[in-house]
């Protein structure tokens, strides 16, 4: 695939303070690529810097190869969904989805045929003459998305925009924003801190910290292969042991050759299909670890009582 949007090196200061430093990035075209870290890490920044709303202090950032410096944001191909879909309180949904394609064509015509559009695309028919007040979070969020893509951008910017919502429609509507963008094709940057969404939805993650890149690749590479411990507890649950990590769910019961933990229970945690225990570790520099099984076989663990796991993969730093 081809490269749409590339940040390269590029700083940014608000100030005396960094905020971005020396970030280069390529994404690719019609991929769902993920800016994830905590907060204040320089995410929102770099979507601002791509919308145009801020310039760089040193760096370019690119689009199809094309230098995006003194472009204003009307005039980038780049659409931003703000964390709190910023909808006009006073117009309704039709108004708001219109809103930017009116300063581009007054075409009737033009016009009725994208609202039309839009509208089953994202499942609001028979909620146009609504007001924003009068929604859900999902359909506000769904009101932004339609109000982004009536103009059909070439970019989608997508910052934290499930985080307001509880937890059963973040994930209902995370994969309906993933199977919304592979229908429409359209290359898009999400901004998160929640690594199960991030790892949910992208094709590329990149895991940053205090304005810096530390590693890119698909969420597998990332959660298998972290490259230092702040990867690895950006992208899941981690314990570690000196320089070796292993993962929660790492763990088993069953002696399988792998490296071997043992300990003392101290309080178990039911989670559905899943028990998380945690132990004290026999190991006086290792303190205390979590394992992750399936439920079935921890029925018989119980606080106090000395267990023993194998690991079946280890990432070493």
């Amino acid at each position: 695939m081809n490269t749409i949007l590339e940040f390269k090196n590029i700083s940014f200061s608000y100030g005396k303070t960094k905020v971005i430093d020396d970030f280069s990035l390529a994404v690719e075209e019609k991929s769902f690529a993920t800016l994830l870290g905590p907060s204040g890490c320089g995410k929102t920044t770099l979507l601002r810097l791509a919308s145009g709303f801020m310039e760089p202090d040193s760096g370019d950032i690119l689009v199809n190869g094309k230098s995006q410096k003194g472009i204003a944001p009307n005039k980038r191909n780049i659409a931003y969904v703000f964390q709190d879909y910023a909808l006009f309180p006073h117009m309704t949904v039709e108004k708001n989805i219109l809103y930017g394609l009116k300063l581009h064509s007054d075409e009737k015509e033009l016009m009725s045929y994208k609202l039309e559009q839009k509208l089953r695309l994202l499942g609001l028919v028979g909620l146009e003459k609504r007001y924003p007040h009068e929604l859900s979070g999902g359909q506000q969020q769904r009101v932004a998305l339609a109000r982004s893509l009536v103009l059909e951008p070439e970019i989608l910017l997508m910052d934290e925009p499930l985080s307001s919502l509880d937890a059963k429609l973040r994930s209902q509507l995370r994969e309906e924003l993933k199977e919304l963008q592979q229908n429409v094709g359209i290359t898009t940057i999400y901004v998160t801190h929640d690594q199960e969404e991030a790892m949910g939805l992208s094709d590329n993650i990149a895991v940053m910290d205090h304005g810096k890149l530390l590693q890119q690749g698909t969420g597998p590479e990332l959660y298998y292969r972290p490259r230092t411990k702040q990867v690895a507890d950006f992208t899941g649950s981690a314990n570690y042991f000196g320089n070796t990590m292993v993962r929660n769910e790492w763990f088993t019961l069953e002696e399988n050759g792998g490296m071997k933990f043992s300990g003392t229970v101290v309080s178990k945690t039911f989670l559905g299909k899943t028990t998380r225990i945690k132990v004290k570790s026999d190991s006086s520099s290792s303190g205390m670890f979590c394992a992750e099984i399936e439920t079935s076989k921890a029925q018989e663990l119980s606080a106090g009582k000395n267990v023993v796991f194998y690991a079946e993969n280890v990432v070493t730093f």
